[in-house]
């Protein structure tokens, strides 16, 4: 059973997918994570971020695991190091990139193959899982949405301020929307969850039941 949440960031998913697939005991996929390790790598190898060719291979020749909420390529702990803004910035050429965003595709495919999962990102319910069983798709407003963040760049000793983290957000959300592949948009067939007065546990709450409706419609 594939469940995939698609959703701009600071909407909640990440912690929400990676909930949902602890409590049904499913593998998690963070789709953003791949892409930030590729990036990460081909900085440390010194491919150049327009090499969409080169970047397609890498992503194809490093192995990208999650474990135990870690992030390891090729067996290497990558979580810190693919959350610092140096990354951040690299990973946008990478995920614009159509030949990268293929690899992954198929990357992410063999991933979930024969599993049951819970993967989000920007595309897995448009583009990536076309006919997953449940999809998602968890959005909130601009302003709760870069509230969270701003909370979460403090945790982490970021000195920023909630209308820089606005901004910045304002331009990602405008990059996510208009690129060529893999945009931010929900699928046709995607429920959409907003989730600005709703707690991690109560959207946790509501994908499991949608899980659990799924499954029912299955067992008649």
């Amino acid at each position: 059973m594939i469940i995939t949440l698609d959703g701009p960031a600071g909407a909640g998913k990440s912690s929400a997918a990676r909930a949902l697939a602890a409590r049904l005991g499913w593998c998690y996929i963070d789709t953003g994570a791949m892409y930030r390790a590729v990036a990460l790598v081909a900085l440390e190898r010194g491919l150049p971020l327009d090499d969409d060719a080169g970047l397609a291979a890498l992503a194809e020749a490093i192995r990208i695991a999650f474990a135990d909420g870690r992030v390891l390529v090729d067996g290497r702990d990558v979580s810190a190091e693919i959350r610092t803004e140096r990354i951040t910035q690299a990973t946008r050429p990478v995920a614009d990139a159509p030949a990268v965003r293929d690899a992954m595709k198929r990357l992410q495919r063999r991933m979930a193959d024969g599993l049951d999962v819970v993967t989000e990102g920007r595309d897995q319910g448009s583009v990536v899982f076309p006919h997953a069983d449940v999809k998602v798709f968890l959005t909130a407003s601009a302003e709760e949405r870069a509230r969270r963040r701003h909370r979460e760049e403090e945790s982490r000793g970021c000195d920023t301020t909630l209308a820089a983290v606005l901004a910045s957000q304002a331009r990602r959300d405008e990059g996510d929307r208009s690129r060529p592949v893999g945009r931010l948009e929900p699928a046709a067939d995607a429920i959409v969850i907003e989730t600005d007065s709703l707690s991690r546990e109560e959207v946790v709450e509501r994908l499991a039941a949608l899980v659990e409706a799924r499954r029912g419609a299955g067992r008649r």
